[in-house]
């Protein structure tokens, strides 16, 4: 990545619905619904999400509750706040940040959407005992 920033999301916008963006995003403001990126969504100190993302990377400062598929790398900054399921292939978290969900970093396995549906998917994945 270059660096540059191809949308920028100010911290006086709130958007609900879907966004679709295919360069870097940046988010200082308020989204609810759904946010889709090719690239890097990078979620500022202010930005506060109510959303599901999927993208490739994603640096979170901010609040987000929703769950975040990240095809490459998800890092949570010290002042994160994160409510919701986690899918990537590497994860960083600063000392600070607070992260409430799951961690699911196998390929191939999508996140569940509650913590029942996940409970259901590890009684199903454990190897019954040996009689």
């Amino acid at each position: 990545m270059d660096g540059k920033i191809s949308t920028i999301i100010g911290k006086d916008t709130t958007i609900t619905g879907t966004i679709d963006v295919k360069g870097p995003l940046r988010i200082d403001g308020k989204i609810k619904g759904k946010v889709n990126c090719e690239e890097t969504v990078t979620i500022g100190v202010e930005g506060n999400i109510e959303a599901e993302v999927n993208c490739r990377n994603a640096s979170i400062s901010g609040k987000v509750s929703g769950n975040i598929i990240a095809t490459e790398k998800v890092e949570l900054q010290a002042k994160a706040e994160i409510t919701g399921d986690l899918k990537t292939k590497s994860l960083v978290i600063e000392q600070g940040a607070l992260f409430c969900g799951s961690c699911n970093m196998k390929e191939n396995v999508t996140v569940s959407n509650s913590y029942a549906g996940a409970a259901e998917k590890v009684r199903k994945d454990k190897p019954e005992a040996a009689k």
